[in-house]
């Protein structure tokens, strides 16, 4: 990422009502060249609207959209990005290998159609008509249609939905060799593990608003809890009343403690119990951090 460079993407103050309901009030998001954005937040937090006016499908009612400088209606903003929606209306009857070739005719200078199956992990499906593929498959394809045009920003929207645990890794080492090249993606997603594996910055939006911004460090930072874990035979109920301890549960034989002042938890842990064992201390994780920045106080707060 080099912020020495103006944004490859940028909303600026965006607003965007539909009727009653303020989809977007006042956002601000920028992307820089060869960085990966997740935009995470639950259903209805203006995700899709970010996405749609960064694409030009909708227009702000306020404040502005930016693709490269320009207009993202554009079409020489438009020839610079790859697209990958939820869901997409492809020709069930046209083979894969078709399609791609035709995609890859809109642009400029696209991938050679055996480097885009590689990076998507199609070229075995190449010959194979789009309508009879899996679902998993068919998000495989809708991502080499997006990255066949060579493009400096791509937009990827819950891309593994469907997918099975190695399609997904593999869909991920794509997507590193993408940011590898200079290429900036914006991605969502409800995987929230994808997010952390993946992710330079990542924006929190909520109620149409940006909740928190920064990298996964500076979000986890933001939730002080500590889990701790181990085998012991401590009564959890007994250990959830201790000073400084938020919870305590015991599943499956492990207790789980959940802890502001992890320090000096474990050090009563060990004076209580000196046979405990497979002790883990570990710090929140996004999931965590996700969860305490968009749980209603918080987002009564930004009001």
């Amino acid at each position: 990422m080099n912020e020495a460079f103006p944004p490859v993407a940028r909303l600026a103050g965006a607003v965007k009502h539909y009727d009653r309901l303020a989809a977007l009030d006042g956002v601000d998001i920028m992307l820089h060249r060869g960085e990966l954005l997740a935009l995470l937040g639950p259903n209805g937090a203006g995700k899709s609207t970010s996405i749609s006016l960064l694409l030009g499908l909708v227009r702000p009612d306020a404040g502005c959209a930016e693709l490269f400088g320009m207009d993202p209606q554009r079409i020489e903003a438009r020839r610079r990005i790859g697209v990958m929606l939820q869901s997409a209306n492809l020709p069930p009857t046209l083979r894969v290998g078709e399609m791609l070739r035709l995609t890859a005719s809109y642009y400029p200078d696209p991938r050679p159609l055996a480097e885009s199956a590689e990076l998507a992990g199609i070229g075995d499906l190449l010959k194979r008509p789009y309508g009879k593929l899996s679902g998993g498959q068919q998000r495989r394809v809708q991502f080499a249609l997006a990255l066949c045009g060579r493009p400096e920003l791509l937009f990827l929207d819950e891309p593994t939905v469907g997918m099975d645990i190695d399609a997904r890794q593999k869909l991920w080492a794509a997507m590193r060799a993408l940011i590898a090249e200079g290429c900036s993606v914006v991605l969502t997603t409800h995987y929230l593990e994808e997010a952390e594996a993946l992710a330079q910055r990542v924006v929190v939006l909520g109620h149409g608003r940006v909740l928190s911004e920064g990298s996964v460090d500076e979000l986890r930072a933001k939730v002080a809890l500590t889990r701790i874990r181990c085998v012991s035979d401590l009564d959890a109920e007994a250990v959830a009343h201790w000073p400084q301890v938020a919870s305590a549960s015991s599943i499956d034989g492990r207790l789980q403690v959940a802890t502001a002042a992890a320090e000096h938890v474990v050090r009563r842990l060990l004076d209580t119990d000196p046979a405990l064992r497979e002790l883990e201390v570990q710090r929140a994780g996004l999931a965590e951090a996700f969860t305490e920045l968009t749980r209603a106080p918080t987002l009564q707060e930004a009001a």
